[in-house]
């Protein structure tokens, strides 16, 4: 396969340029840093794959690979906890990508890992090759479950702060893209087994990685570019214990807010949407509406799980949607598209506006709109 060689050649070129892009925005977050150094070790690998290739042996196998199951866990943390500084002890994810560093510059010059089809030679490195295979897909597959279970949390936690839905802050983008990257090493071990065990291809598996090196190069630091900065979390107050997180198990147990107070919090709240209306603006945050109530943002969130049994995302979109069925009752917006009033009711998302409507209601908009067209 020579043409792997001109898809390293823009692999190279890509991920470099990429990675200055990254280097040199402003502000520079952590998590910029961290995607940074993931992009320039892509741009390291496919050199060093080059050379490799073209002029010398410099490696017995691949060990780079071992640092990006680390770096994405990395970014994903420090992406949705910006605050979060860099601990020492993160650097113990990388003991792996050092073990094999190490034995692969050692044995550089023994014929270890020169093709697929000798994984399971019996010699004396049959043992190191099949430890190096295991630890690597333990490696990818930890590191992805670990990725996106933090981004399925940060996107449930994330209803608690803001009224709207928002691809850049979801991150929704970096759960379709860790879930291919896994899925593209998954294809690479399954075509690798075939060419181990039945030894049915006629090329070896382990270059498509450069193909998929290549594309993810390219879209991690596309989208890390045009990412904004994270909101962060409120956190529960308690003027004895500090700052507990809002996430945390029995998050309320220490709150310090009581009955009484929650009740006076709750019907202020209540006077306060039912009065001024904030859901009209499409970008509603928990920040405006405390600003606004004088409540603070972590106890609108206490206030609105145990007392009123939803969270932010939920209590302003139900007012929405009541505000969209009031004025489909109103005969001035009879010439108004469903959507038109949806989305001047505070809605930015036909998507969210549908599934809400017919949570609350049980049908959908349009249907709804023709029974009160028959029933008006």
């Amino acid at each position: 396969m020579n043409f792997i060689e001109p898809v390293l050649y823009i692999g190279i070129s890509q991920s470099f340029f990429a990675g200055l892009l990254i280097a040199t925005r402003k502000p520079s977050t952590k998590a910029d840093r961290i995607m940074t150094a993931w992009v320039f070790l892509f741009c390291i690998e496919m050199i060093f794959a080059l050379i490799n290739r073209t002029v010398l042996d410099m490696y017995s196998f691949p060990f780079i690979a071992f640092t990006y199951g680390p770096l994405l866990y990395l970014y994903v943390r420090h992406m949705i906890r910006p605050s979060m500084t860099f601990s020492p002890w993160n650097s113990l994810h990388f003991i792996p990508f050092l073990i094999f560093f190490t034995v692969s510059v050692v044995f550089r010059e023994e014929p270890i890992f020169d093709d697929l089809s000798g994984f399971f030679v019996r010699d004396r490195f049959i043992p190191l090759r099949i430890v190096y295979g295991i630890c690597f897909f333990l490696s990818v597959t930890v590191y992805s479950v670990l990725s996106f279970l933090e981004i399925r949390n940060h996107q449930t936690r994330l209803h608690d702060l803001i009224s709207y839905t928002s691809a850049k802050l979801t991150l929704n983008w970096l759960k379709i893209l860790s879930i291919t990257f896994y899925t593209g090493y998954v294809i690479v071990f399954i075509l690798g087994g075939i060419k181990i065990f039945a030894g049915l291809l006629p090329f070896d598996p382990y270059i498509l990685t450069f193909f998929f090196i290549a594309f993810f190069s390219f879209a991690y630091s596309f989208y890390a570019i045009r990412q904004p900065e994270m909101l962060e979390y409120p956190s529960v107050k308690n003027e004895e214990n500090g700052s507990i997180p809002a996430d945390s198990a029995g998050r309320y147990a220490r709150s310090g807010l009581r009955e009484d107070q929650a009740k006076e919090y709750l019907t202020r709240l209540i006077n306060f949407m039912d009065q001024e209306k904030p859901y009209l603006n499409g970008d509603l945050t928990i920040a405006d509406l405390s600003l606004r109530t004088g409540i603070p943002k972590h106890y609108i969130t206490e206030v609105l799980n145990e007392k009123y049994g939803r969270n932010f995302f939920s209590f302003i979109n139900e007012y929405r949607v009541r505000e969209v069925i009031n004025r489909m009752n109103d005969p001035k917006y009879q010439h108004y598209t469903i959507l038109a009033i949806a989305f001047d009711a505070g809605f930015n998302s036909k998507s969210t506006f549908n599934s809400f409507f017919k949570a609350y209601t049980g049908k959908t908009p349009s249907v709804f709109r023709q029974v009160v067209s028959k029933t008006g």
